[in-house]
């Protein structure tokens, strides 16, 4: 049997008349073919019959009989075009439930049948009156599940109380007291929902998008700091190397001169004592050969000239001392130490200078400070007046230890900070966390909350459990303060000196700090200086 010609279009199946795809296809005598309907209403009330093509006249008018050929090409063609539009169906698609054979896909399924369909089995909930009530949704799996298994009936109900779908019947029986809405209503509320859920966590994404950038850029800023040290730290090592090698070869050479002058002397006296040796032995040769000669005249003769030895040093008094080493490699080292001091120099102004680029701006909070302490107008200095003012209840001022805290914290990262402490003979520096004891009894060690040095009695140290006793420095004038909070990193600087006094380490931070200050007691004007927040200048 012929088969449509895939190449074939819906123009190679159109009547002439009604430019459709025929429908019970009739040929005429003179081969042209029409719908059976189209050509009879065509010949209606007309006198003559003719082709509506050629306009050839028939007369009678000719008995139309169906063209079996046609009609199956014609059949054969909308099939392959119904084919052709509906595409099997894919893996993840639904399938339509009425197809046998090769399955379409479904384009809608229906909540009322419980049925999915393709576009061909469609067609009668699109046409039947009856039918065209259903409700018809996008194609859905699992149509089953959307029926209620005690009632049979569409789970189109949403209990609130239960937070389960229910049907018609729920209402009335099981969940009868309950709120129920419908499920549309409820599912555009989930959608409202999911429309939140869904920028929350598109927040979270880009929040943690962010750390990830955050984390990298301080991996990339420890990777570039971490080369500039290692650069500046070969920098000064190969100096103090060389420095090293270079007194090791003025040690060796000095001792070197030292061994070489005693050898030349001695190779000198070696020398001059080997000539008279072979003075000597020739002198006493000739006495030995005169003392076997017969001849009297001869040795009457020569004696005179023989009994006397020639002449020599008097080797009794004469020595080679050997040299003293004794000071040479303390004196080396004592210029390696003092070229090694001008690098710790050299040295502690690269760190200073380094913890300075941290420099924050702070100013001391009257909301904290001890009613005996006078603060300026700007902030930056504190003494203690002798007395005790009167002020308002505040539940962050220290009303036991003459204390005072900045205004401003820190909660990460690194911050530094200086304080001038001259003219001072008691005071306490360093930092605080927030929630530390502002009423009672204050003890100033880290594991209440202070990690500070203080100055007192002459006595300079880090206040911890067991203090950490420090060098005392008459000249100190200035103390820098360092915080770096992620590491838990604290440390104490001589600015004038540019000396490091002290740092703790390992420390816990898990709270803001905040820079924290205690200029002591007035001491009868003794101890009235001002402690004063500087500002930081750089060191070039």
């Amino acid at each position: 049997m012929a088969s449509a010609n895939p190449s074939w279009s819906e123009k190679d199946f159109s009547c002439s008349i009604c430019h459709d795809v025929f429908s019970s296809p009739v040929s005429t005598p003179c081969g042209h073919n029409f719908c059976r309907t189209c050509i009879t209403k065509f010949w209606e009330d007309k006198v003559q019959y003719k082709c509506p093509l050629c306009n050839k006249i028939f007369n009678p008018r000719p008995e139309l009989q169906v063209n079996t050929f046609i009609l199956e090409m014609v059949h054969q063609f909308k099939r392959s075009v119904r084919v052709k539009e509906q595409p099997c169906v894919e893996p993840g698609e639904i399938p339509c439930d009425v197809c046998t054979g090769t399955q379409l896909k479904a384009v809608k399924s229906c909540l009322e049948c419980f049925i999915s369909y393709c576009h061909t089995h469609l067609e009668p909930h699109q046409r039947v009156s009856g039918l065209k009530r259903h409700l018809l949704v996008d194609p859905l799996d699992r149509l089953e599940d959307r029926v209620c298994k005690k009632h049979g009936r569409l789970l189109e109900l949403f209990c609130q109380t239960d937070q389960v779908c229910v049907c018609v019947l729920c209402t009335v029986m099981d969940h009868k007291s309950h709120p129920v809405v419908p499920l549309k209503e409820e599912y555009e509320e989930k959608a409202s929902q999911l429309w939140k859920i869904q920028a929350d966590i598109q927040q979270m994404i880009q929040e943690r998008q962010q750390k990830i950038q955050e984390i990298k850029d301080t991996v990339d800023l420890s990777k570039a700091d971490a080369d500039r040290e290692i650069a500046d730290g070969l920098q000064v090592l190969t100096g103090l190397m060389r420095c090293i090698e270079k007194w090791q070869e003025d040690f060796i050479q000095t001792v070197g001169e030292k061994l070489k002058s005693t050898e030349k002397e001695a190779e000198g006296l070696l020398k001059e004592l080997e000539q008279e040796v072979e003075d000597l032995t020739n002198r006493c040769l000739e006495v030995k050969q005169l003392s076997h000669t017969e001849d009297h005249r001869l040795l009457q003769q020569t004696f005179r000239s023989l009994k006397d030895p020639p002449p020599t040093r008097d080797w009794t008094t004469v020595e080679v001392r050997p040299p003293s080493y004794v000071g040479t490699l303390r004196r080396s080292l004592d210029q390696l130490e003092e070229s090694l001091n001008m690098e710790m120099i050299k040295l502690r102004d690269a760190e200073l200078k380094r913890v300075q680029q941290y420099k924050v701006d702070v100013t001391l909070d009257p909301d904290t400070a001890h009613p005996s302490l006078i603060l300026s107008e700007d902030g930056k200095q504190v003494h203690h007046g002798g007395g005790r003012k009167k002020l308002p209840d505040n539940p962050k001022r220290f009303m036991k230890g003459a204390n005072v805290l900045t205004k401003q914290s820190f909660s990460f990262g690194r911050f530094y900070f200086e304080v001038q402490v001259k003219g001072k003979t008691g005071w306490w520096v360093g930092v605080a966390r927030e929630s530390v004891n502002r009423e009672g009894v204050i003890t100033t060690t880290p594991d209440n909350g202070y990690w500070t040095i203080v100055f007192y009695n002459n006595e300079l140290k880090f206040n911890d459990n067991l203090a950490v006793r420090l060098p005392v420095r008459a000249e100190l004038q200035k103390v820098g303060v360092f915080v770096d909070y992620d590491v838990g990193l604290v440390s104490f600087y001589d600015v004038e000196a540019r000396v490091h006094l002290y740092s703790a380490t390992e420390c816990t931070f898990t709270e803001p700090l905040y820079p924290f200050l205690c200029p002591c007691l007035h001491k009868a004007g003794k101890n009235s200086s001002p402690l004063i927040i500087s500002p930081v200048n750089q060191i070039d």
